[in-house]
């Protein structure tokens, strides 16, 4: 794999992350600023993924066909025009059209993993996803605590720094980044190209796939369902700011950063990669169970380590064995289709975190959360031991 592409994508990638962690420390508090409750926060956390959800695939696809760069760079243009509305906002409405534009077209992750694994194969291409999510912690240490600083500020400053950062990724692209996709012929575009739900159930009919999309689903909902509402748990279960909520991102990013830079690396060599998604399980389940108990940021802290350790091993890792799995022509749709799998939990995720908040208890997010992840689990080990008995 030449190191120069995988250098420029990963600079790409970086600055994608910076972008839209800007934002997560204080969105929640800026729609509360125009008066919504938490389930309208959870409404809003969700727009961009419903878009999500239809988009991912029909572009992921699109990018097989037609070459990464142009669709990379619309997508970089989408998410740029959102975060500028994002800043300008005046209203509810405004801030849901944000997202909405924002999730259309903004399928920057789906483009960018597709490119990444286009460029190595077998163990290599492991160790460059898990280098890949460490890049994507050190955006989420920096991020955050950025945002949350500039929150403090002004609302809006965030969101249009977010702008600013995504359109030198559009310049990257455009300057740097080489195509990966040979296109040896124009092809029409169809209307078969734009329906969604095709890519997603063809996706999950593959069989080889079905043990990684199964676990993939429940991780993502478990990890959403916490992570979302996180904002929403630190202000009305320690009633601090958004500051508060940037610091403890940039644990978990520089968690993330160490964790997959110097130890992911020498564990990924071994035949079962699955082993270690099973300890990622068990460790978030851990994590979040433990979120039932939070009295201070103190334990927070904690709970940011064992959860930034156990998703550092269970996301990168199902990505590359699926990556495996696929044939080249089609790894931009069913990457697509992993985001499509990620946008459904998304859109859930806010949702049933804000009702939780809203109506319940903000602790049981905890005791849900890790209820799940130790469900993904049993089933990660149930696929084990069946295909254990036909080996």
């Amino acid at each position: 794999m030449a190191s120069k592409e995988f250098l420029t994508i990963s600079i790409i990638m970086f600055t994608e992350v910076i972008g839209w962690t800007l934002i997560l420390p204080f969105l929640p508090y800026y729609a509360e600023e125009f008066g919504a409750s938490p389930l309208i926060v959870g409404l809003i956390l969700s727009t961009f993924s419903i878009f999500q959800f239809i988009s991912a695939p029909i572009i992921g696809k699109l990018s097989d066909r037609y070459g990464r760069k142009p669709l990379l760079i619309i997508s970089q243009v989408s998410t740029m025009t959102g975060f500028l509305m994002l800043g300008f906002a005046n209203s509810l409405l405004m801030i849901f059209l944000s997202r909405l534009v924002d999730g259309l077209f903004g399928s920057n992750m789906t483009l960018t993993r597709a490119y990444l694994t286009d460029l190595s194969k077998g163990r290599k291409r492991r160790k460059q996803i898990s280098y890949f999510g460490a890049i994507f912690g050190f955006g989420f240490f920096i991020g955050p605590a950025v945002g949350g600083l500039l929150a403090a500020i002004n609302y809006a400053v965030p969101s249009l720094v977010a702008a600013g950062v995504s359109l030198v990724t559009i310049v990257l692209t455009i300057l740097f980044l080489k195509e990966t996709v040979v296109v040896k012929k124009k092809v029409k575009i169809t209307k078969e190209d734009f329906i969604p739900v095709k890519d997603f159930i063809y996706g999950l009919k593959i069989k080889s796939l079905k043990r990684y999309f199964t676990v993939f689903s429940l991780f993502s909902l478990s990890f959403v369902l916490v992570t979302s509402s996180l904002a929403l748990f630190v202000k009305h279960q320690l009633g601090v700011g958004p500051e508060n909520v940037g610091l403890i991102m940039m644990v978990i990013g520089l968690v993330r950063i160490l964790f997959q830079l110097l130890i992911l690396p020498r564990l990924i060599d071994r035949e079962d990669i699955m082993q270690l998604v099973d300890a990622g399980l068990l460790m978030s389940a851990i994590g979040m169970l433990l979120v039932f108990f939070v009295d201070s940021m103190w334990l927070l802290y904690l709970i940011g380590v064992l959860f930034s350790v156990g998703s550092g091993l269970t996301r990168p890792m199902i990505i590359a064995e699926v990556s495996e799995l696929v044939k080249k022509r089609e790894r931009g749709r069913i990457m697509g289709v992993i985001d499509s799998i990620g946008s459904i939990a998304q859109i859930t995720g806010p949702l049933i975190g804000g009702m939780i908040i809203n109506y319940l208890y903000p602790g049981y997010l905890g005791i849900i959360g890790g209820s799940l992840m130790l469900v993904a689990l049993l089933v990660e080990l149930l696929y084990k031991r069946t295909e254990e008995r036909f080996i």
